[in-house]
This record gives structure tokens, C-alpha cells and sequence, in this order.
């Protein structure tokens, strides 16, 4: 498994290819590919490369996903006894970028096989899926099995 440590948005991040991340907002347009070559560390089948500050020849390359808003951030501000009170939102940019490979020196160390598409947490597939009411409401609970095995 290679990963590489990167700067960006003034936050380091570990980037392993075929995965998404969301970043802060990149001046790109959206399924538009992106070089980045602010990367601190490259690992490659156990060989690691630091950088004094940036590796030189490594770079990353991504696709953006899609920009969107982040969650609502309030702040409250509040003085006591002095009737004064201040309330704010903010909500950060965010581009989710796709890795698609980590190179070094023009040569590919690791990349994604296969783009994957983006899908939420929350989707699940038929084997995954809870058992239903009407499944419940067939399989014999433990109580019932205790009364049939007593009598």
C-alpha cells in the first residue's frame, strides 16, 4: 500500500490512490484533473522518502470531484453584564478531490486500477441491508423456541 503526505489548503493530508478527500476549495473546475507537487512524504513497498520541506520530482495527481459547502459553523460571542451579543455562521468551501496516482520522478509508484464512483456512507446494498419487519416477523423469536422446547 503506498500513500504520500501532502500540503494543501495550509493542512497536510495522507493520500492513498483510488480514494476521495475533501480539501479546501481549489480554483478548478469540477471533473478537471490537478497536479499537486507540495508533497512532504512518499511511502512505497516499505521505502520511505522524506522531504526537506518537499520531495523532490513527487507529485499527486487527482480529479475534482465536485465543490460544496461544508456544515454551518456558529459563533457566539457574548459579553456579561454589559448587554452585548454577536452571532455569526460561517460555512468553509470544500472540493472533494479523487487521487488517481502518486508519482515520482515521471514514474507512476501507485494508481488507482479502477475509478470508483462516489457513493454515500449511508447506501446500502441488499445483502448489507437490516432484516425488515415482515423477515422479523417470520423468523421465531427466542421466547417462542423456549416455549415449543418446554412443552
Amino acid at each position: 500500500m503506498s500513500y504520500a503526505i501532502i500540503e494543501t489548503g495550509g493542512k497536510q493530508v495522507r493520500v492513498e490512490p483510488g480514494r476521495f478527500y475533501d480539501i479546501e476549495l481549489l480554483p478548478v473546475e469540477a471533473e478537471e484533473s490537478v497536479t499537486i507537487e507540495s508533497v512532504l512524504l512518499v511511502q512505497h513497498d516499505g521505502e520511505l522518502t522524506i522531504g526537506q520541506p518537499f520531495v523532490q520530482g513527487a507529485t499527486v495527481e487527482g480529479t475534482v470531484m465536485r465543490h460544496f459547502r461544508g456544515r454551518k459553523v456558529i459563533v457566539y460571542k457574548m459579553k456579561p453584564k454589559k448587554k452585548t451579543r454577536k452571532k455569526r455562521g460561517h460555512r468553509q468551501e470544500i472540493t472533494r478531490l479523487m487521487i488517481n496516482s502518486i508519482s515520482m520522478n515521471g514514474s507512476a509508484l501507485a494508481s488507482s486500477s479502477a475509478p470508483t464512483e462516489e457513493t454515500a456512507i449511508t447506501d446500502q446494498t441488499v445483502a448489507e441491508a437490516p432484516a425488515t419487519e415482515e423477515t422479523a416477523a417470520e423468523a421465531p423469536t427466542t421466547e417462542t423456541t423456549a416455549e415449543a422446547a418446554s412443552e
